[in-house]
């Protein structure tokens, strides 16, 4: 320090700080996402002096919440995400409303002014008080830091952690009130544990109910089923024994981990087989088994509709849009039900649905085979199918999640993730940043029921490069996601459907509807801009793919090479809608 440098005193909020910091080290948390703000300066001190922590600054405080996101979706562990008060606290509500409603472990701290300038005129005050709802697992406000109670600081910051990874993770909220002097040094923190561990430790060890697991299998066994594989991370052995038992088929979604993959009694595109009006009539189950979330397709949703459904559901979650639930038991249960014995369907209910879906997938694969043009589907197909084995492919709500879906063949073994909770479009990119951070790092599976501590890794995957499939107007919805991204060294790989607007709204009525200049004004929504351009000002390397067979090999190329770049794929909203519909009639043909 030279003789012109202030001192910087030692001061409660530093060491409150420090203390938070180094109790959520102690528990697994890796990440931190500071947004650069003058009344957070406590926090945001105390973790960029945490070695143990990987510290991203964004300037976006909206981005930063779908960063924190994404960690959270890829470890299972939460990061940290802070920003300063008033309206930048405000930016990460969709964040937080996401990670609620899909159950993404999150640690939000917002700071505040003390309590003397509220309600006075104060500049950038809002009201922070349960600022998002019913959003989040837990809330807390403690009181402006005094030494005094130095003593709750530890017990605070491990009851947020194990908050936010309990029986059903999500967001935590921490607003934290500082007054000046803003800079400060840390003092002697208060003495944590001996052994190192968190002050606080939440474990579940939940074992099979046998009345809960009896009641199932009467509801299930010996009638014709279907399982709904919706995510996410389902045990892939677990889910294909019990759905052998049965003599059922296993409707897949992408996101529900190895059970995406290519058994026997695989359904990877039920979507196209039950567009099929005979196909449908015949093969309308009796009872379903939903394990985990919905699947993209609403046609899927609606052939099911009143159907009885036996949901396998988290600790305070309700998964019932169609009000078909006679039975909701644990998430935790199909891994007992398999342990029983079975009166399974009658063999030709599973052989009709296996012969269907190869059918299927080899009019889905000749479709496309003749369109070298770039298409919608066959981009979502190439790119699954090219990533390598330990990537992990976040992919857009609206029409990539649905290619991927109903057109992708299961069996690469990579992990897909989606911001399903909300379903919205904002923050994909922003969410795909925070996957790709955790690149390196074990995942860690904090479902209801595991057995585990909350931080045990146990045989879990390492996350490998990470890829994007985002359609235009998501992509410059959460273009401030680019803001300093090719500075942050990850293996990144955005890949850009572009056709100029809003692809999915010419599949629903409104397309057909209404008059074409109106439809263009409201729901197509041309932007034009020049996404070339938008990659080149952020210095992001990218490339414009000409015909299908330049995706596939693009896609493989970059994430062997490593790095960030941005792919783009024009297509046209008019002849998807028209592929769509001709690979539709070629499945209807083959079936």
């Amino acid at each position: 320090m030279n003789d012109t440098t202030p001192a910087v005193p030692v001061t409660a909020a530093a060491t409150f700080c420090a203390t938070l910091v180094d109790e959520w080290v102690r528990a697994g948390v890796r990440h931190a996402i500071v947004c650069p703000g003058s009344r957070s300066t406590p926090m945001a001190l105390a973790l960029a002096a945490a070695p143990a922590l990987d510290v991203q600054v964004v300037h976006d405080e909206r981005s930063a919440g779908f960063m924190a996101l994404g960690v959270g979706l890829s470890e299972g562990e939460p990061a940290i995400v802070l920003t300063t008060s008033g309206t930048a606290a405000a930016e990460l509500h969709p964040a937080v409303v996401e990670a609620g409603l899909a159950g993404v472990a999150m640690i939000v701290c917002t700071a505040d002014r003390p309590p003397e300038l509220q309600d006075v005129g104060a500049p950038q005050t809002i009201d922070q008080v349960h600022l998002y709802g019913r959003s989040v697992r837990w809330f807390a406000a403690p009181e402006v830091p005094d030494d005094a109670r130095s003593s709750t600081w530890r017990p605070l910051a491990a009851r947020a952690h194990a908050e936010a990874t309990g029986t059903r993770p999500g967001p935590v909220h921490l607003n934290l009130a500082f007054r000046d002097p803003l800079v400060g040094d840390a003092g002697p923190l208060p003495e944590g544990r001996s052994d190192g561990r968190p002050w606080h430790e939440r474990s579940w060890v939940t074992e099979p109910d046998a009345t809960e697991a009896d009641r199932a299998a009467t509801l299930l066994a010996g009638r014709r089923g279907v399982i709904i594989a919706g995510g996410p991370e389902l045990d892939s052995y677990e889910v294909h024994t019990l759905a052998a038992k049965l003599g059922w088929p296993v409707v897949v979604s992408p996101r529900s981990g190895g059970v995406w993959d290519d058994q026997p009694n695989t359904i990877a595109h039920a979507d196209a087989l039950v567009r099929v009006p005979a196909f449908a009539a015949a093969h309308r189950p009796e009872v379903v088994l939903q394990l985990g979330g919905l699947l993209a397709s609403r046609l899927v949703a609606d052939w099911l509709a009143g159907v009885p459904v036996v949901a396998g559901m988290a600790d305070h979650e309700w998964v019932d849009p169609g009000a078909q639930v006679v039975l909701a038991i644990s998430a935790h249960l199909y891994r007992a039900l398999a342990e029983r014995a079975w009166r399974s369907a009658p063999v030709e209910w599973l052989s009709s649905w296996t012969a269907a879906e190869q059918a299927a997938r080899q009019a889905i694969a000749t479709t496309l085979a003749g369109h070298p043009e770039p298409t919608e589907p066959a981009v979502a197909r190439d790119v699954v199918s090219s990533l390598p084995e330990d990537a992990c492919l976040v992919v857009s709500s609206s029409m990539p999640v649905r290619d991927v879906e109903w057109y992708a063949e299961p069996g690469p073994n990579i992990r897909v993730l989606a911001n399903r909770g909300a379903n919205g479009i904002d923050g994909v990119v922003s969410t795909a940043v925070g996957v790709a951070l955790t690149a390196g790092s074990s995942v860690v599976h904090l479902s209801a029921g595991s057995g585990g501590v909350a931080g045990d890794v146990g045989e879990s995957p390492t996350v490998g490069p990470t890829a994007v499939l985002v359609g235009d107007v998501a992509f410059l919805h959460d273009s401030t996601a680019l803001v300093g991204l090719a500075a942050r060294g990850l293996d990144l790989t955005v890949i850009v459907v572009d056709n100029d607007g809003g692809g999915i709204f010419s599949f629903l009525p409104q397309g057909t509807q209404l008059p074409a200049e109106r439809f263009e004004q409201l729901f197509g929504t041309p932007h034009g801009v020049d996404l070339p351009k938008l990659a080149e000002a952020h210095g992001i390397p990218w490339r414009v793919l000409e015909t299908q067979a330049e995706v596939g090999p693009a896609v493989a190329n970059s994430a062997e090479q490593g790095g960030t770049r941005i792919l783009i794929v024009r297509t046209d909203r008019a002849a998807n809608v028209a592929l769509h519909a001709e690979i539709h009639a070629a499945v209807a043909a083959a079936l």
